[in-house]
């Protein structure tokens, strides 16, 4: 295992850009050693910064990834950040759920809508 990766390293590996590091660093979820104006980035912060991703993956916010990442920090550790984050996939997948309804009741109001449509344009002898 290696003991230090560059800005440039993880910006290539997670496809993310410089200035999206530097933001997860000053909201306090990743904390590189400096050396100079170097940054250099342990293990645990390349860590870190691919439980974020998947975090953002799954639609959470750096609030929510942030508390997730403190609960594992402090106690009740492991077990505490599991059911948390148990219990924020839980909320995630409900909202989800009452997003898909929302969209399925505003495609069928489109489909009526259009068939409104279709039906006043032959009422005019207009044809599509």
């Amino acid at each position: 295992m290696r003991e230090y990766y560059t800005i440039t390293e993880l910006t290539r590996e997670f496809d993310i850009s410089t200035r999206t590091l530097r933001f997860y660093e000053d909201e306090g979820l990743i904390h590189p050693v400096r050396r100079g104006r170097t940054r250099l980035f342990r293990p645990s912060d390349r860590h870190l910064v691919r439980q974020i991703m998947r975090g953002k993956r799954l639609g959470f916010s750096i609030n929510e990834i942030r508390e997730i990442i403190q609960m594992y920090r402090e106690p009740p550790g492991e077990v505490g950040q599991l059911k948390l984050m148990i219990k924020r996939i839980e909320e995630k997948r409900g909202d989800l759920r009452q997003k898909r309804r929302d969209l399925e009741e505003t495609l069928a109001e489109l489909d009526h809508a259009e068939e409104s449509c279709v039906e006043r344009l032959v009422e005019l002898g207009v044809t599509t």
